[in-house]
């Protein structure tokens, strides 16, 4: 009879493979864990697969920044350049004017337009009627999905040299102002553009940081007599701050990536010197002029130049104490 029960024992343990950590908590073994989360990585398939034909299979082009590519003899047969791409590259005055307006207008951008939406998203959280909050946020992030030829469109209807704003001056016998042709506020226009498209998109991530937050903490707080700005100071930014610091780990890996479409509209109405930047560097300079192993030396260095900064951004995040985009 001992020895039945021990063999059963056995066997419901083999039925069971675990394994514990150093701190003792259970960790499932790999098959328990793929049953467990089957639906779920079914339905990841999809995006993994756009994810490997739209970002990962076109890597291989890189191979043409290395090369003298021709379209008409392909990557394999094309001459080999090795570094004579990144030679020219770097010796190129307009790169390195590019790089500085990129530079610039990334650091305008995340001073100016990084803070909005987290003030937004405090703001909207404090209206008590439901449907009035639902109408603002809708009315708000309605932006996001024009493209950004219709949305210099409405700027320059508003500000442009005919636009509502200075035939109201004219009207009044004011001077005009050149808000949309002038290379000085270049990057106060392109923030501002940005700030009216995509502000109300960036609300939903910190709205859903905001709803995590414990509601009975400000009710504690009101009961001790905090004011309406201390519960803000002591709570909801405290409660938002991994999201707010997740989200700047990613405007910094993507600071480099300042918008091609809307500086490619915008750039002869202002001058190369003011609306280049890499991207369109890249499409002028590279793909424009056939030189596609030019723009492709431009497009890695800005690339690997990203993935630097993500990664610089992360160990800041951990050294914060925040997780960051992964874990250590």
């Amino acid at each position: 009879m001992a020895a039945t029960v021990a063999t059963k024992t056995e066997k419901s343990k083999r039925k069971v493979p675990e394994d514990r950590s150093d701190s003792g908590h259970v960790r499932l073994n790999w098959r328990i864990r793929l049953r467990r989360d089957k639906s779920l990585i079914i339905m990841t398939i999809p995006a993994v697969v756009l994810l490997l034909v739209f970002n990962y299979a076109p890597l291989f082009g890189l191979l043409t920044a290395f090369q003298y590519y021709d379209p008409l003899v392909g990557v394999w047969h094309s001459e080999w350049a090795g570094f004579d791409q990144f030679t020219a590259l770097f010796q190129d005055p307009l790169f390195w004017k590019s790089l500085e307006n990129t530079l610039y207008l990334s650091f305008v951008q995340l001073i100016l337009f990084f803070p909005i939406p987290i003030v937004l998203a405090l703001l909207l959280n404090t209206v008590v009627s439901e449907r009035l909050r639902n109408l603002i946020q809708s009315i708000v992030y309605l932006p996001h999905f024009f493209s950004w030829v219709l949305a210099i469109t409405v700027f320059q209807q508003m500000l442009g040299g005919a636009g509502i704003l200075n035939q109201f001056l004219r009207q009044h016998d004011m001077g005009t102002w050149d808000i949309m042709t002038n290379p000085h506020t270049f990057a106060l226009l392109v923030t501002s553009q940005a700030v009216w498209k995509e502000a109300g998109w960036g609300i939903i991530v910190f709205l859903a940081a905001l709803a995590a937050i414990d509601t009975h903490l400000y009710e504690a707080a009101a009961v001790d007599g905090a004011s309406r700005w201390r519960r803000t100071w002591h709570i909801t930014l405290p409660g938002m701050r991994g999201v707010i610091v997740l989200m700047l780990v990613l405007r910094l890996g993507n600071a480099l990536s300042v918008g091609f479409e809307q500086f490619l509209v915008q750039r002869f109405a202002v001058g190369h010197n003011a609306a280049d930047v890499l991207d369109t560097f890249s499409f002028y300079y590279g793909i424009a002029t056939n030189n596609y192993s030019y723009g492709a030396a431009a497009g890695l260095f800005k690339s690997v130049i990203s993935l630097l900064l993500i990664w610089g951004a992360n160990k800041l995040a951990h050294y914060f104490g925040e997780d960051g985009l992964y874990r250590k």
